[in-house]
């Protein structure tokens, strides 16, 4: 089933110009802060953490600073672990999750790995919920070529700079339901094509790269998360989000090679998280929780593995 046009922004037919861009972003209203919800959060972690400015974004009137946090005791013989949360920046449990990891849980891997942590790439997404940053522009199609945009390319350039060679690298992200009403439609419509609508997975899956998929650092994750909340079976066809199941939630999609933000780093272990916030199943804390499962998972396996 196809859909011509249906988003208030754009004519049919025709990718969006300067002017369709001006009228979108006049649409996203500020409705969370970033300085209060993470800024401030990172004031208060354990001793064996460092927050680094790794950059600064600046959209008109708005300034903000692209936080990391980092093991004090950095340790060059030791492997390191890379997590990112906030690519899209309407994916709330990503950043809560990797807020909630640093606090609970990071210093259980002092002396074992080296930890960066980005809660939040995106914090002008953030504040307006939205998946696109200010341009609109996809930032997890972005991380390629150097950064296509201010939140790629910074992460990019000081992960490089740092000479950083993580061995995991986990992504923390959300399937919505405003992925079928409000995003998948605007794509269509700043593309100037039809819009198909998809399925929304109800429940957690993971997203392998299908250029080093790593199936059982996959199916790890999986099983460390189904005990906090549901996984997502797949459609009719055998698909969730249009990707062949490979196994119980999981799936292998190109990461590298579109831009998505868990395939810059070469990274042995990487993945993508998605946690359905929007089920009847499931709520706030649990998606957080299951995201925080997702990435101690992840850690224990590559530690065992490497």
């Amino acid at each position: 089933m196809t859909t011509s046009h249906f988003y208030p922004v754009g004519s049919p037919g025709q990718p969006w110009g300067d002017e369709e861009r001006t009228q979108w972003r006049q649409r996203q209203i500020v409705q969370r802060s970033h300085a209060r919800d993470v800024v401030e959060v990172l004031q208060d972690l354990p001793a064996t953490l460092e927050v680094v400015q790794y950059g600064e974004l600046e959209t008109g009137p708005d300034r903000y600073p692209l936080l990391a946090v980092v093991s004090r005791d950095w340790n060059v013989a030791l492997p390191t672990a890379l997590v990112t949360g906030g690519v899209h920046g309407y994916e709330t449990s990503g950043v809560h999750g990797a807020l909630q990891f640093l606090q609970q849980h990071a210093a259980d891997y002092a002396g074992r790995l080296n930890l960066v942590v980005v809660p939040c790439v995106c914090p002008w997404g953030y504040e307006r919920i939205q998946r696109w940053n200010h341009d609109a522009v996809d930032p997890n199609r972005s991380f390629r070529n150097g950064g296509l945009i201010v939140e790629s390319a910074a992460l990019m350039n000081w992960i490089s700079a740092q000479g950083i060679t993580p061995l995991v690298h986990l992504d923390l992200h959300e399937t919505t339901d405003s992925d079928a009403h409000e995003f998948d439609p605007a794509l269509a419509s700043r593309d100037g094509k039809a819009w198909v609508p998809e399925t929304i997975p109800d429940g957690f899956y993971v997203i392998g790269n299908s250029e080093n998929p790593e199936h059982a650092f996959q199916k790890a994750l999986i099983a460390a998360v189904e005990p906090i909340t549901h996984i997502a079976p797949a459609d009719a066809q055998g698909h969730l989000v249009g990707l062949p199941l490979q196994s119980h939630g999981v799936v292998w999609g190109e990461s590298r090679s579109i831009g998505a933000c868990a395939g810059f780093t070469d990274a042995r272990f990487a993945t993508t998280t998605e946690v359905y916030p929007d089920s009847p199943r499931t709520d706030a804390a649990e998606c957080n929780a299951a995201q925080v499962a997702a990435v101690r998972a992840g850690l224990d396996f590559a530690l065992a593995a490497r």
